[in-house]
């Protein structure tokens, strides 16, 4: 009875533990899609006071991803080395420091090192985030990731209006010197909350500082993470047809006011983050997350095919478009489980780092693609090319799965 008692309340503690951690590292990732947005919501309003143009304007985005595409990579080897926290915090910190200085120096030479400052701070979110969830415990994993996707969407919702709000209120500068503070405090709270270190075997704690300290660059650069990294990036084209152009596209294509157009587009980034939140049980009972990520990808692509040809009222491209989200919500904790399972022990890091810059790749890609679509197509290849992009990584899920069963086949006979 005494040992059923200290097991019980060890179990107990290590929940409390992982559920401290969990809302700890969403919150940094909550902080870090809201920065991702900042300067985009508040374009008119540096243009207005920077006396720039749009164009200008751009080269400060394209150096934000530019500088997070290339720095994610090497940040994932930091982690392993080091440690997610101190890394998760300071990139916190560089962020907070970079929005906040923005807030009291407002002028364009200092934008454009603002931006490399902060797509800097940004390459340390997925790294480290994910090295530091994949030591929750296994049967709440997918779970985990989806609670963990889920903080970044909302971030990434909740940014335009909070802006906007306090820039009506205090201007452009309150607006900055409130996102400066977010991610200062959030640094803060990361600092005091304990993080959950699980206790391993011998065998396995051998293995992850094996694999933390002499892990290389080609040791990590296997086919299946290369193949994950484009993975990534067709779902970061598929991301930036919707999210970027997809109320231009609907306004000509549907022939739908701006607002209703809107409307089409919050319905599915709502159904995007309701999704992951089922996903994540969902995945957490499932085994084959290739497969999974296969059928919700396709079916995603099938609604969005639909919308694509079919001329719809706004009413039904509003269920439509929520249900595509839903279920694209849905397949992205199995495609979190995917990149877990292709990590060596002791490289979550690192693999993480690695295949997420397929998110920059894609996301510096797609605006350029899609936009010459829309000056020199027809804007129903928005709707054309998502629908591709989802198919195909409906296709990798498809095929990881089969190829990931017979690498475990192959494992299994060795051993025996």
């Amino acid at each position: 009875m005494p040992v059923d008692t200290t097991e019980g309340m060890e179990r107990a503690v290590g929940t409390a533990s992982e559920t401290q951690t969990l809302v700890a590292v969403s919150a940094a990732h909550l902080v870090s899609h809201f920065y991702i947005m900042v300067l985009p919501v508040l374009l008119p309003l540096l243009k207005e006071r920077l006396g720039v143009g749009f164009l200008d304007l751009g080269v400060a985005l394209t150096i934000f991803n530019v500088v997070t595409g290339l720095t994610q990579a090497p940040m994932g080897f930091l982690v392993d080395k080091v440690g997610a926290r101190p890394v998760l915090i300071v990139g916190l910190v560089g962020g907070g420091l970079a929005f906040l200085s923005l807030g009291v120096l407002t002028t364009y030479p200092w934008l454009i090192a603002v931006a490399l400052l902060a797509g800097l701070a940004n390459c340390v979110y997925h790294p480290a985030d994910y090295a530091i969830l994949s030591t929750l415990s296994e049967n709440r994993m997918a779970r985990a990731f989806s609670v963990h996707t889920f903080a970044g969407f909302i971030g990434g919702a909740v940014a335009p209006p909070v802006l906007l709000g306090l820039a009506a209120f205090g201007g452009l500068e309150a607006a900055l010197l409130f996102a400066g503070l977010l991610g200062l405090a959030t640094a803060l709270a990361l600092l005091l909350v304990p993080i959950h270190r699980p206790a391993l075997s011998p065998a396995r704690s051998g293995q992850s500082r094996a694999g933390a300290a002499g892990g290389s660059l080609a040791g990590v650069l296997t086919p299946t993470v290369m193949g994950l990294t484009g993975f990534f990036v067709l779902i970061a084209l598929s991301n930036s047809a919707i999210n970027t152009f997809s109320v231009a596209a609907f306004m000509v294509t549907q022939g739908v006011s701006f607002a209703a157009a809107n409307a089409v587009l919050t319905a599915y980034l709502t159904g995007s983050a309701v999704g992951v939140l089922f996903g994540g049980s969902i995945a957490d009972k499932v085994k084959r997350h290739g497969d999974m990520a296969a059928i919700g990808f396709g079916l995603s692509a099938l609604i969005m095919l639909l919308v694509a040809t079919l001329d719809l009222s706004v009413v039904s491209l509003v269920l439509a478009m929520g249900l595509s989200g839903v279920i694209f919500g849905m397949v992205q904790p199995a495609r979190d489980m995917l990149v877990r399972r292709a990590a060596p022990p002791g490289a979550g890091g690192r693999v993480f780092g690695i295949v997420s810059t397929g998110f920059n790749i894609g996301g510096i890609i797609g605006p350029l693609m899609f936009g010459w679509v829309m000056d020199h197509g027809d804007p129903r290849w928005i709707f054309y090319g998502a629908v591709l992009f989802i198919a195909l990584t409906a296709l990798f899920g498809f095929v990881e799965e089969r190829r990931g069963s017979r690498r475990a086949a192959a494992l299994h006979s060795s051993v025996g």
